[in-house]
């Protein structure tokens, strides 16, 4: 095991895998590696679950589901648990940020406010489930006696993309140990170490053996154990193809499954919009953690009247966007996490560039930065709405400007895409942005800003996604429905 830490604790146990309550030796003699997204470093080398690794885990959750005593307690019993997950969790969380900003490029002062999120979840779902209805007592209609019972799903592979690795594991584990599940998680390879930090907090927590098991795997770990025939539900985030892929894999023996998948966000700027009230909202959620967000509102979409109006007050805001050392207080923009991503971002920009697409600012290397995955900010402009950078998720730093000739015009140019997962209106009526809102075919979408909740639920329409995290919602995601009749 090769290791390069800065500012974080190095993980417990890294060469190992949590599985039953311990921390194991792997079966696999297969390694994965971290990356440093800055130095383009190798941070840390560590041991792949293989097949047979994934088999002990899935039968440890197993056999903790069938025999062992957490489905079996009280709501009451498993809150307390949670809540020990969250206490131990709000003890680690310069370590959450710190390793969130060394594997992804993640700004350090965006990770330091965005990690109390994962305690946020446990606690939520520990109150949630001391209070939510899992048995309703209700009446037929010739007078019998008819009990609905919520029961938890069973075992769940909860698979998390590198993006965000931390929180949207949080989601589906917090989530899932609410209801009474069993966990197998596996999270991104390239951002492991997340993982491991939960996995101590559960294990210093006490919950039974088995209830949450770690096999940090690649894709192909991640196939095998989505198709396992022990595991009842998949929970995904990740890509739209990923999505699709593991979509066909579970409808081959029904398996439940949740996706929350890729975005291509819209936000409409109204005719009565004040665009300098805007922008605050606009320059952290266009391009959030250099754009990899799969809710980043990439396509802006602005009356024709006030295109130049708009386009002087944004593009100037963004050529003074500070992109550097994710590890600087300062810096509001880092690197892309990986050169692949670098690569696929590259190409957008010359597929922008080759349809007749005008760039703003941006489109290329910033300046200063050869080493490490970076790409400058970038603003199309000329655009229409069928070009490929318009159409397809980027994941990057690269925001398209369209115009729009009225209220129909613009709704409808922010419905012409594949996804649908979240948005936003800006005017000086709320009301009149509700009723747009309530037209826009997507999951989510906040008046005058963005807003992303736990508390209340998030996924998407059409190809960004199936069922809902967070919320009320994002337990019922782990819920099986029983009627019992009496005679």
């Amino acid at each position: 095991m090769n290791v390069a830490f800065r500012n974080i604790a190095a993980p417990k146990a890294p060469e190992r895998f949590f599985i039953g309550g311990k921390w194991v030796e792997p079966i696999s003699v297969q390694q994965l590696k971290v990356v440093s997204p800055v130095t383009e470093e190798l941070v840390i080398s560590y041991p792949e679950a293989g097949r047979a690794d994934i088999d002990r885990a899935v039968a440890a959750a197993r056999d903790a589901f069938d025999n062992g005593p957490w489905p079996s307690m009280s709501p009451s019993e498993r809150a307390r648990y949670l809540r020990k997950v969250a206490e131990y969790l709000s003890e680690r969380l310069e370590d959450i940020a710190q390793a969130w900003t060394l594997q992804v490029g993640a700004p350090i002062m965006l990770t330091k406010k965005l990690v109390g999120q994962n305690p946020t979840l446990f606690n939520y779902y520990a109150d949630l489930i001391e209070s939510f209805p899992f048995v309703d007592e209700r009446k037929r209609d010739d007078g019998g006696r008819v009990r609905v019972a919520k029961e938890p799903v069973g075992v769940c592979a909860a698979i998390s993309p590198w993006n965000a690795p931390m929180v949207l594991l949080s989601y589906k584990v917090s989530a899932a140990l609410a209801a009474g599940c069993t966990v197998v998680a596996k999270p991104s390879p390239e951002t492991p170490l997340e993982a491991y930090i939960l996995a101590e907090c559960i294990e210093k927590a006490g919950l039974p053996a088995g209830v949450f098991n770690l096999v940090p795997a690649d894709r192909e770990g991640g196939e095998y154990l989505v198709s396992h025939k022990s595991i009842d539900k998949v929970a995904f985030t990740g890509s739209t193809a990923a999505g699709k892929a593991i979509a066909k894999i579970c409808a081959d023996r029904l398996a439940r499954v949740s996706l929350e998948l890729g975005g291509k966000s819209a936000a409409i700027l109204l005719d009565d919009a004040d665009f300098k009230a805007a922008l605050p909202s606009l320059m952290v959620y266009t391009m959030p953690i250099t754009g990899q967000v799969c809710f980043s509102l990439t396509r802006i979409l602005v009356p024709e009247t006030r295109k130049q109006e708009f386009l002087d007050l944004y593009v100037g805001a963004v050529r003074n966007i500070r992109v550097g050392d994710p590890f600087d207080p300062d810096t509001q923009m880092g690197p892309l996490s990986m050169a692949r991503q670098r690569a696929r971002v590259e190409s957008y920009i010359a597929a922008g560039r080759a349809e007749g697409a005008m760039v703003a600012c941006g489109g290329g290397r910033p300046a200063g930065l050869e080493r490490g995955y970076y790409v400058e900010p970038t603003v199309f402009t000329d655009v229409t709405p069928h070009m490929k950078i318009v159409q397809e998720e980027i994941f990057g730093p690269v925001v398209s400007v369209l115009t729009y000739s009225d209220e129909d015009d613009a709704i409808a140019k922010a419905n012409n895409s594949p996804y649908g997962l979240s948005g936003a209106v800006y005017t000086t009526n709320p009301e009149r942005g509700y009723a747009v809102a309530r037209r826009m075919r997507t999951g989510s979408v906040t008046i005058n800003g963005m807003i992303v909740d736990p508390k209340h639920p998030f996924g998407g329409y059409k190809q960004s996604g199936m069922g809902r995290e967070g919320g009320p919602e994002g337990l019922e995601n782990y819920l099986e429905t029983k009627t019992i009749h009496y005679a």
